[in-house]
């Protein structure tokens, strides 16, 4: 019994989990969350660490560090997670074919 309960306590963390809690944070000017603007590019889970690369729509945005932080601030709450570091970078250079179908819609990009 104190075996299974151990196992319940250390909550295995997926890629899912966090593109899940991402899909939470928002693009303050557009009101899209950082998922469906395809802004995301790689999630890496180790044990209790979360590792997230991702972009921004242009290099110059004043919101830099503020998206950053909302973001690692959303992954640090995921149940299990120590660690959460959120690194963004601009290559591949971002392009509105990385968003969603949704977000395209919404933005004036879809048909």
């Amino acid at each position: 019994m104190e075996r299974k309960t151990k196992r319940m306590e250390n909550k295995v963390i997926t890629k899912d989990d966090v593109l899940k809690a991402l899909t939470e944070v928002m693009d303050p000017e557009l009101g899209i969350s950082l998922v469906d603007l395809g802004l995301i590019y790689d999630v890496k889970v180790e044990d209790d660490r979360v590792d997230v690369k991702m972009t921004l729509t242009a290099p110059g945005c004043p919101l830099h560090s503020i998206i950053r932080q909302n973001a690692q601030d959303r992954i640090s709450r995921i149940e299990g997670v120590k660690e959460a570091n959120v690194q963004v970078v601009w290559d591949p250079p971002w392009k509105p074919e990385m968003m969603s179908e949704e977000a395209r819609k919404h933005l004036g990009f879809g048909k």
